[in-house]
């Protein structure tokens, strides 16, 4: 004799578990995350820029025209002497950083580290006019030409005590007074250079 079961009797299959799609923006998110390692390396590079900041004079800060908390912050750096202490200043002023667009400020340090360049070039360029004089005496005239004000009699002098200090291993006291006044009239040239190059208020009105 046959039995049948019942429909109720039978087993039925358990249901496949169907895999759930993930929208596309969540692949969009987790694709631009960035990495832990990135982080990391954004991170150090503030405290890197924020070190930069440290180590530039109260004037060059003021020209960068720093926010108030990050200028207030430096300055605390600047003043830390304990190594450890001074370390997390930093990161903090790391964690200052990420708040504000630092774009301005690192084109304000490339502007700095320009106008330094350019100082380094101008020192370099009396040292060697200085070498010339003391090797010739006749440069002083091109020297005159380019500062009229500079005291011939002065300079000769000058020469002399430097030639005498090399020849007897003496500090070399007119040496640096020579480039000293070659300072003060490169200076006082570009100063009125740019006074000159400026427009004046009756030629504007």
């Amino acid at each position: 004799m046959t039995h049948w079961r019942s429909q109720q009797d039978s087993p039925m299959p358990a249901p496949k578990a169907r895999a759930k799609a993930l929208p596309d923006d969540d692949f969009a998110e987790d694709y631009t995350r960035p990495s832990k390692t990135k982080r990391k390396e954004a991170m150090q590079e503030l405290r890197d820029l924020g070190a930069e900041l440290v180590e530039l004079s109260v004037g060059q800060l003021k020209r960068i025209q720093l926010p108030e908390d990050i200028f207030a912050a430096v300055r605390e750096a600047q003043k830390i002497t304990a190594h450890g202490a001074h370390k997390r200043q930093l990161q903090y002023l790391g964690k200052l950083l990420r708040s504000v667009d630092e774009e301005p400020i690192r084109a304000g340090l490339a502007m700095l580290r320009g106008e330094s360049s350019a100082e380094t070039a101008r020192l370099h360029r009396l040292e060697r006019l200085r070498s010339k004089l003391l090797e010739d005496e006749g440069t002083l005239a091109g020297i005159v030409a380019q500062w009229p004000g500079i005291d011939q009699q002065q300079m000769r002098q000058l020469r002399r005590n430097a030639l005498k200090e090399q020849e007897a291993g003496k500090p070399p006291k007119a040496f640096r007074a020579i480039f000293q006044i070659f300072q003060e009239h490169d200076r006082g040239g570009a100063a009125a250079a740019a006074d000159a190059a400026e427009p004046s208020e009756a030629a504007d009105e």
